[in-house]
C-alpha cells in the first residue's frame, strides 16, 4: 500500500479537489490510502470559532456560518445535483458542531479546541470522498478516530501504538483506494483528539507504519524539499535526497515541509518519504530514506520567526548548576515550551524558546521567584545545517544578532 497525503492548500477549493483527482489518474490510485487535512485556511477560521466561544462573543455563529457557507460553495462547484448526499452529510457534521458549541459546559480550553478544531478534517475527507466516487474512483471513507487511539493529552495527544496497530490491521485491504482524516485520533472515551499542528503528514506516517506500507508522498505546492525558504531565501534550491537522519535534523530545528514527529515511524522501518508537486505530479520530487545525507551538497537554512529570548541568572551571583538546570527544564516542559537554542554561562542560562500555547507569561512568573528574567520577544532564530564562512555572512549581514552558536555541521543566530 501507498500512502498519499494531501494538505489544506491541495484542497483549498473545488479546482484543487479536481485537480487530486488528477494526480489519482496520473500516478494511480490502486492500494493506496488518501490522508487529508482540513481545506484551505479551514482550521485557522475554526481558531476564531474557539476563540469566540470562549468569549461569549456575539460574532460566535457567524463565524460558524462563514465556514459553512465556504465549504457549501465548494460544494455547488463540484456537484450539479444540490440533492445529492453529500450535502446532507456535510450538513450532519456542522450540526453535530453548532451542537457541541451550544450544549458543552467543559471550561478545559485544549478540550473543547479538539472537539472544535477536528470538524475541518471530517467535512473535507466527506466530500472528496463523495466526488471521487461520483467521478468513478471508488472508494472507503474511514473514520480515524476508530484507528488511530491516543491519550488524553489534547491538543498534542500521544498515540498509543499498539492499540492503533491493532485496530489498523483490522482494515479490509481488499478496497482499492480509502480516504481518511490527516492530524487527528481519539482517546480512550472516544473523544477527538488532535496531533498538533501540521499532524496531518505524522497521521500518515502512522498508517505507513502500522500497514508496513510501500512508501509516504507528501503532496505540495513546492516542487520537493528545498534548502531554504523561498520566502526569506532567494535561490532555494531543490533537495534530490535526503536521508532520514539528516531529514530529522532539519525537521528539529524547524524546516516546515516535514513534521518532526513524522520521520521516525518511516525510519523504523526504512519507509521512503516522498516530497513531490500536485501540481506537477510527474516530477520526481524529493526522496527521504536511506543513502548520502544530502544531493546536492548545499548548505540548508532554516528561519524560526517569533521566538523569545530568554535569559536567566542566579540572583544571588551563584554559579547554575545541573540541579537549576533540571528544575528550569523540568518547568518548560510543564508549560509545552519547545526549546530551540539553549546557552550558559556561571552565572546566567539563555533559552530561545517557541510559545505555541501562550505560556511564557505564567512561566515567568515562576521563574521570576528564583531567578532575575529578562528576555526579547519577536526574535528569529537562524539555523544553517552544512554551514561555510558565505552563507553564515548572509545571514548576519544587517542583522543585530543577540545570540551565535557554533556546532560541527550547525551555526545557530539570534537576531531582533
Amino acid at each position: 500500500m501507498k500512502i498519499f497525503k494531501f494538505g489544506g492548500a491541495s484542497v483549498k477549493d473545488a479546482a484543487g479537489i479536481k485537480n487530486v483527482l488528477n494526480v489519482l489518474q496520473t500516478v494511480g490510485y490502486e492500494d493506496v490510502m488518501l490522508v487529508i487535512s482540513a481545506m484551505g485556511k479551514t482550521t485557522n477560521a475554526l481558531e476564531v470559532v474557539i476563540k469566540n466561544y470562549f468569549e461569549k462573543s456575539n460574532e460566535l455563529y457567524a463565524s460558524l456560518q462563514d465556514i459553512r457557507k465556504y465549504h457549501n460553495q465548494i460544494l455547488l462547484d463540484l456537484f450539479d445535483d444540490e440533492e445529492h448526499e453529500v450535502f446532507f452529510d456535510v450538513n450532519t457534521h456542522f450540526d453535530d458542531l453548532e451542537y457541541f458549541v451550544r450544549s458543552n459546559k467543559s471550561p478545559n480550553y485544549p478540550f473543547v479546541y479538539d472537539q472544535i478544531i477536528s470538524i475541518g478534517e471530517m467535512v473535507s475527507t466527506t466530500i472528496v470522498s463523495h466526488y471521487l466516487n461520483a467521478a468513478g474512483i471508488t472508494n472507503q471513507w474511514l473514520d480515524v478516530r476508530h484507528y488511530i487511539k491516543t491519550d488524553a493529552n489534547y491538543r498534542d495527544a500521544n498515540v498509543n501504538w499498539e492499540y492503533t496497530q491493532k485496530l489498523i490491521s483490522k482494515i479490509n485491504r481488499k478496497k482499492s483506494l480509502f480516504i481518511t482524516q490527516g492530524f487527528i485520533g481519539a482517546d480512550e472515551n472516544n473523544f477527538t483528539t488532535t496531533l498538533g499542528r501540521e499532524g496531518s503528514d505524522y497521521t500518515a506516517a502512522i498508517f505507513a507504519y502500522c500497514l508496513g506500507a510501500e512508501s509516504v508522498t507528501i503532496w505540495k505546492d513546492v516542487p520537493g524539499v528545498l534548502n531554504a525558504d523561498p520566502r526569506y531565501f532567494e535561490n532555494a534550491v531543490l533537495l534530490n535526497q535526503i536521508s532520514y537522519r539528516e531529514a530529522i535534523e532539519l525537521a528539529f530545528y524547524g524546516a516546515s515541509v516535514i513534521h518532526p514527529k513524522t520521520l521516525q515511524p518511516l525510519q523504523k522501518k526504512e519507509i521512503p518519504l516522498y516530497v513531490k508537486s500536485f501540481l506537477n505530479p510527474t516530477l520526481p520530487g524529493t526522496k527521504v530514506g536511506t543513502g548520502v545525507d544530502l544531493e546536492p551538497k548545499t548548505s540548508c537554512f532554516i528561519v524560526k520567526k517569533n521566538q523569545i529570548l530568554v535569559s536567566l541568572s542566579s540572583i544571588d551571583f551563584s554559579f547554575i548548576m545541573e540541579e537549576n538546570i533540571s528544575e528550569i527544564f523540568a518547568l518548560f516542559h510543564k508549560h509545552k515550551i519547545k526549546v530551540s537554542l539553549i546557552q550558559n554561562t556561571a552565572i546566567s542560562f539563555s533559552v530561545c524558546i517557541e510559545d505555541t500555547f501562550d505560556k511564557f507569561k505564567d512561566l515567568k512568573t515562576i521563574l521570576s521567584k528564583k531567578f532575575k528574567v529578562s528576555y526579547n520577544e519577536n526574535v528569529s532564530l537562524y539555523t544553517i545545517r552544512h554551514f561555510d564562512a558565505i552563507s553564515a555572512e548572509v545571514i548576519e549581514k544587517d542583522k543585530n544578532v543577540l545570540v551565535k552558536q557554533i556546532s560541527r555541521e550547525t551555526l545557530q543566530i539570534v537576531t531582533q
